[in-house]
């Protein structure tokens, strides 16, 4: 008989639910919790199990073979010519994705998924709806991200391989694509610190006004700072890794909403492992945001290490940070 217990938020979270409900294993709610990655690749897993898109789009809609737009005297392809069918899926995925992050967040803040502990002892409290309402208008994150990847594709700047749907994902390609991207992105980001106080001030600054960021704070920043960090970086990868349609997919997806998740106030369940493998998590951006001079990565603390700029939240618990974060 499963024993009922009142589940109160430990870290002070003001508005949570206090009701009562079956206690469960920590383990169970590990599990449950960390399903959020998957469900982050819904559309691209779904998709390319036994080729179901085949027998969801006509074959007309797409190309197996990688396709070479053929390039107009100013440069770009006719968009009449391009099949908008893997973008329309790669945004999808990415939509569907922080359907999936969101629910996740807000179960982990209401203390659905088990107890609480805030990354920074500090509460900032908010509310849900407008958190959610300010990160989804999030001009620079959202119009500026999605317009980039609607140009790039429909006017034919795409390597080739991108527009093919044959092989399936390739998680070879979406790995290479995450630490290269996160690579660059660490190194643009280090220079928006170092190069010089108006680079500063001009482009990286308006984030740095967040010290106790919550989730829905990633994408709210500059339009310098997300063609610096996030559009260069996406420009490079493409033309690294000869990724096809459902590794780039897969990829965008992934880096997307595990950039929000490194904002959380809240330590992940699979932070702990994380750490482990060099991953980034939510502690380890604080980090960044707290101190401004360390953990210039943002998916992998390997390049921080490598330059001496990594500096472990384990280790800084006190004024600023929870302990065992």
């Amino acid at each position: 008989m499963a024993i009922l217990e009142a589940q109160r938020p430990t870290d002070g979270t003001e508005g949570a639910p206090q009701e009562l409900r079956p206690s469960a294993s920590p383990w169970s709610l590990v599990a449950l919790a960390c399903l959020v990655w998957p469900a982050i690749c819904t559309v691209p897993l779904f998709l390319t199990f036994e080729t179901a898109y085949r027998n969801v789009f006509p074959p007309s809609w797409y190309d197996e073979a990688p396709v070479v737009p053929t390039l107009g005297p100013y440069g770009v392809a006719d968009p009449r010519g391009i099949k908008p069918l893997g973008l329309i899926l790669g945004l999808l995925a990415v939509v569907v994705g922080q359907f999936f992050m969101i629910c996740y967040h807000y179960l982990r803040r209401s203390s659905h998924l088990g107890g609480l502990k805030r990354v920074q002892p500090q509460v900032r409290d908010y509310d849900f709806s407008e958190g959610l309402s300010t990160h989804l208008s999030n001009p620079e994150g959202f119009v500026l991200l999605g317009g980039y990847l609607i140009g790039t594709w429909m006017l034919g700047w795409m390597p080739s391989s991108y527009y093919s749907f044959a092989g399936g994902i390739s998680w070879k390609h979406v790995a290479a694509q995450l630490l290269l991207q996160d690579m660059i992105q660490c190194f643009m980001h280090l220079g928006e610190h170092k190069i010089s106080t108006w680079v500063y001030q001009n482009s990286h600054k308006p984030h740095h006004r967040f010290t106790n960021p919550r989730v829905f704070d990633a994408f709210d920043g500059s339009l310098v700072d997300t063609i610096c960090m996030i559009l260069i970086p996406l420009v490079i990868t493409a033309r690294l890794v000869p990724a096809n349609v459902w590794s780039y997919m897969t990829f965008g997806t992934l880096y997307a909403n595990w950039l929000v998740l490194i904002h959380s106030e809240f330590v992940h369940p699979w932070d702990g492992l994380f750490r482990k493998l060099g991953f980034g998590t939510a502690a380890d951006h604080h980090v960044h945001h707290r101190l401004f001079v360390y953990n210039y990565g943002h998916l992998f603390m390997y390049w921080d290490k490598l330059l001496g700029t990594y500096r472990d939240p384990c280790n800084l618990w006190g004024k600023q940070f929870n302990k065992d974060v």
